[in-house]
């Protein structure tokens, strides 16, 4: 994929997403509105159950000139010519994500504690995750770090951090104004009734707060 696509830097709207037997329908939805990442992001299929789903989201991103990146598995990524990978704390290594894709590939790393995203800031991670900002269903058992946590980890980065946990069209702006640029959405659109619609409302009321800030975190 072109260099365009894969710069992270201006893309503010990441879907995670597991497997959804509407994937052809849903995915061009919420692509339409606005979202400029997408996550397959799948904890209980196996690899060979997730490839054909993987394959076909991956040609649906293309379209739409996105980023396409899965959870987990450099190993999947690399069969079906995704853009990356994202990987947890006790995931495969950053450097054998890396080893794996190559210098080009998109590898995402998550981080939920000032220690971690130290650490993390050491290592050859193309964007990182920090959250969630608060519990979420997506991280069962996992307590809320908060927005300053965010917040802290975003000035502090030389990459894109995108925040996860709870982000939707109601307090996209109000995390803007706190100093963050980069969202991981998920029940915000998996769970819509009008994926389109609700990705819109996310994406303008963003890119509406995005047009206010006039000094940019350091």
């Amino acid at each position: 994929m072109v260099e365009a696509v894969l710069n992270l830097a201006d893309r503010r709207l990441y879907l995670c997403v597991g497997a959804r037997d509407d994937m052809a329908v849903f995915l061009p939805a919420v692509l339409r509105g606005g979202v400029d990442v997408v996550q397959l992001r799948e904890k209980a299929l196996d690899l060979s159950v997730q490839t054909p789903l993987a394959l076909l989201m991956g040609a649906i991103c293309r379209d739409f000139e996105v980023p396409f990146i899965v959870n987990d598995s450099p190993e999947l990524a690399y069969d079906v010519h995704a853009d990356g990978v994202h990987v947890g704390q006790d995931d495969v290594a950053v450097a054998v994500c890396r080893s794996v894709l190559g210098r080009d590939a998109i590898i995402g790393l998550s981080t939920h504690s000032h220690e971690e995203f130290s650490a993390a800031l050491a290592q050859d991670a193309t964007y990182l995750s920090a959250g969630p900002i608060e519990a979420t269903p997506t991280k069962p058992g996992r307590l809320g770090t908060g927005v300053p946590y965010a917040v802290d980890s975003t000035r502090r980065s030389d990459r894109p951090v995108f925040v996860t946990g709870g982000v939707c069209a109601g307090n996209v702006a109000g995390l803007v104004a706190a100093g963050l640029r980069h969202f991981v959405v998920v029940r915000a659109l998996t769970q819509s009734a009008d994926p389109e619609s609700s990705a819109r409302a996310i994406r303008e009321a963003l890119d509406e707060a995005i047009s206010t800030v006039t000094v940019e975190p350091t």
